[in-house]
């Protein structure tokens, strides 16, 4: 009933027309952690924030009040990436990135943005490939940052050396950066956080541990029949047959011509005479 609960007060997170991205986070969190206080956490954010705001003049420019946050968070604080052991589950949860002052570039960039809100700081999420970063307009243009590394500016050459960590030389070099420094929605950022998670999970072999991520997956991305498909099969390795079905059904019915279709359909059907028995 209590994990009936949680998901039912993320759902209704999810359904407000702005939604605080901390409080989804710690909600996500409670999945590994039952027992965390939300409201704690958010109160360490605002600490944090109140920390910075006593540092600056009420009327200070945004670059004045990203050094004052910079150097709170990374140099007084120490929070930073993690490098070393950069699978750990921990990294993704956002009390846990409060906790041990180390994680992920998204779960620092969350950090980093949630307390920059509260500063009056509009830093936005960027999906940029293989590094979740950070940016902030101002006049003259955008500052790209990077809070895994301490909140450092990105040069262009900066980026495209990124990108051609992920994509071949040539491309990283002639592509046009603007189309991977689009802002990133709420719902977008949630569902990279869950992404990771599922990856570290699956590689783990935790099945209980991937379906909890997939339950959430499935609500921030419910349009994503390939998130039906992949619950159904955490049900399947769980041997919660009946639901397996159903979302394996739901991902055929969404997509019958998809390229793993007939294997699906073979799976759905020997899981099919499995529920006709347990009748």
């Amino acid at each position: 009933m209590e994990t009936q609960f949680r998901l039912e007060r993320f759902s209704a997170l999810l359904c407000r027309e702005e939604f605080d991205l901390a409080e989804a986070c710690l909600l996500i969190a409670q999945d590994a952690y039952p027992d965390l206080d939300i409201a704690d956490y958010l109160a360490r954010i605002d600490a944090l924030a109140a920390t910075v705001r006593g540092r600056v003049a009420d009327d200070a420019f945004a670059k004045q009040k990203l050094v004052a946050l910079n150097r709170h968070l990374f140099t007084e604080l120490g929070f930073s990436g993690n490098a070393i052991d950069y699978y750990d589950p921990r990294n993704s949860y956002l009390n846990q990135v409060l906790e041990r002052r180390t994680g992920i570039p998204i779960t620092l960039s969350i950090l980093y943005m949630e307390v920059g809100r509260r500063l009056g700081l509009r830093l936005q999420g960027v999906s940029f490939p293989g590094h979740f970063l950070v940016k902030l307009r101002v006049s003259g243009g955008q500052l790209v940052l990077d809070p895994f590394c301490g909140g450092e500016a990105q040069s262009e050459a900066d980026l495209r050396a990124r990108l051609a960590l992920v994509l071949p030389q040539r491309e990283a070099d002639t592509l046009r950066l603007a189309q991977f420094l689009q802002p990133a929605t709420p719902r977008q950022i949630l569902a990279r956080l869950l992404r990771n998670l599922k990856g570290i999970y699956l590689q783990l072999e935790e099945a209980q541990n991937t379906l909890e991520v997939m339950q959430r997956m499935v609500m921030v991305a419910p349009h994503a029949a390939e998130e039906v498909r992949d619950r159904g099969l955490a049900y399947y390795r769980l041997d919660c047959f009946r639901a397996a079905l159903a979302d394996l059904q739901d991902y055929l019915a969404r997509r019958p011509d998809a390229p793993d279709a007939n294997e699906i359909r073979s799976k759905a059907a020997a899981l099919a005479l499995v529920c006709a028995r347990l009748n």
